[in-house]
């Protein structure tokens, strides 16, 4: 099975930014650290990762602590874009 590749939308990027500086080095090494490898290697399943319902296209979170990264996944490419970030209370 060959690897997924990952990206990060401006969006994505745009929240990211959003985050208090200390939170987000913190973060952005789970990212890149923990949480990008394991969407490389399986999107689908995991411990932190839900398929979320009724969303068009098909829409996956990944949660870490109280945050939550949000992303859609094109199988045809073995691309994962991550879309979204924020924390919990105001994700849902």
């Amino acid at each position: 099975m060959s690897d997924f590749r990952v990206f990060e939308t401006v969006q994505f990027l745009d929240d990211l930014e959003k985050i208090s500086a200390a939170r987000r080095e913190k973060i952005s090494s789970k990212l890149r650290g923990l949480v990008y490898p394991q969407l490389r290697q399986q999107p689908y399943s995991g411990a932190n990762i839900k398929k979320l319902k009724g969303f068009k296209p098909e829409t996956w979170r990944y949660m870490i602590g109280s945050y939550r990264f949000f992303y859609i996944v094109n199988d045809k490419e073995k691309i994962v874009f991550m879309v979204a970030a924020d924390t919990r209370q105001q994700s849902y």
